[in-house]
């Protein structure tokens, strides 16, 4: 299961080949900066961290770090740290000897024992509790562990990559993360870009969608009418290309014709598909959910950008457009690298 980077010569476009999984696909600078990291960093044995929104992809940019490595015929053993209660999350991870806790019938081993010559994605490592974060710092450093429950200590030769949809910096600062495991965790990293950031790879990935979502029905979708995609490039996609996938599988199974055409698109990209410049706006929750935190911190960077491009970039007139102190705008604009022409301070 995986993905291993190659380039299409035909296309012209870099892909992450199939191997049991969907494919890294896209042709915009901001992916190809991707590729080019992943290339890069791939057989050393570095930790790394992969940020970004939910659903643009981070799984598939640390299979593609595993897989294009010499550990590639090795174990990739993914754990969401997010999805599994912290009280087993450590049974997990470490495995545990028989009669260590109730229900504990036989000895289990634990995900870093597994993964011994391959890689271990930690996934929402944000999630993880500060008792086990701890731990994790030293598995990191030592590369060894006990299970629980053991006396025995146990060696694995593993690499760590790790995902995280939160700002770690802001998490550290509220103590909710500990700092030494942060750098530890960050030595090398990689921002998976949202979908909006690299518009130009919507056409490609919707594509991509068509054909895996027709090759084992008796429908077949040619294309993409052009208003249609033009609907499709203007929508903003919050949910990033787990979104775009769901979308297209929908568009696919509703449509009448060999062509998804307007008619096919759901009203809400219609109605929020035109003003890239103002705020997101939600009709209603998308399916997938969305993290409020990542929401609320997109509108207001967009309200901070409104107002420094109405105000010519001026960041006293900004400021108080917005009612903030200039020094708290500076800071805002730092955090969201937001940049723009010189202009009287």
């Amino acid at each position: 299961m995986g993905v291993i980077l190659q380039e299409d010569e035909n296309s012209n476009k870099t892909v992450a080949k199939e191997k049991g999984c969907a494919a890294i696909i896209g042709n915009s600078k901001e992916i190809r900066h991707v590729f080019s990291l992943i290339k890069k960093v791939c057989d050393a044995d570095t930790t790394v961290l992969v940020r970004g929104e939910s659903g643009t992809g981070k799984e598939l940019i640390a299979q593609a770090l595993h897989y294009d490595s010499n550990r590639g015929a090795g174990p990739f053993v993914p754990v969401n740290c997010g999805a599994i209660p912290g009280e087993l999350l450590e049974s997990e991870l470490f495995g545990h000897e028989k009669g260590a806790f109730t229900h504990a019938v036989r000895t289990r081993m634990g995900r870093f024992e597994l993964a011994d010559g391959g890689t271990v994605f930690l996934d929402e490592i944000s999630e993880m509790s500060p008792m086990l974060q701890v731990k994790l710092l030293r598995v990191l450093q030592e590369k060894q562990f006990e299970r629980i429950g053991g006396t025995k200590t146990i060696s694995s030769d593993f690499r760590v990559v790790a995902a995280t949809n939160r700002d770690l910096e802001h998490e550290v600062k509220e103590g909710r993360f500990r700092e030494d495991l942060y750098y530890r965790l960050n030595v090398i990293p990689i921002d998976a870009p949202p979908l909006r950031s690299r518009n130009q790879d919507i056409p490609l990935l919707i594509e991509y969608f068509i054909n895996k979502f027709t090759s084992h029905r008796k429908k077949k979708i040619k294309g993409v009418a052009d208003d249609a995609m033009a609907v499709l490039l203007r929508y903003s996609w919050p949910g990033n290309v787990r979104e775009l996938e769901n979308m297209v599988e929908r568009m696919v199974l509703l449509s009448s014709g060999t062509t998804i055409c307007v008619d096919d698109i759901p009203e809400r990209l219609l109605v929020r598909g035109g003003d890239e410049e103002s705020p997101e706006e939600f009709d209603e929750i998308p399916e997938q959910g969305f993290f409020l935190n990542e929401v609320m911190a997109d509108y207001e960077k967009r309200l901070i950008g409104m107002a420094l491009k109405q105000t010519n970039w001026v960041k006293n007139r900004a400021a108080k457009l917005l009612n903030v102190n200039r020094t708290t705008l500076i800071e805002k604009m730092k955090r969201f690298k937001l940049t723009g022409p010189d202009s009287e301070s």
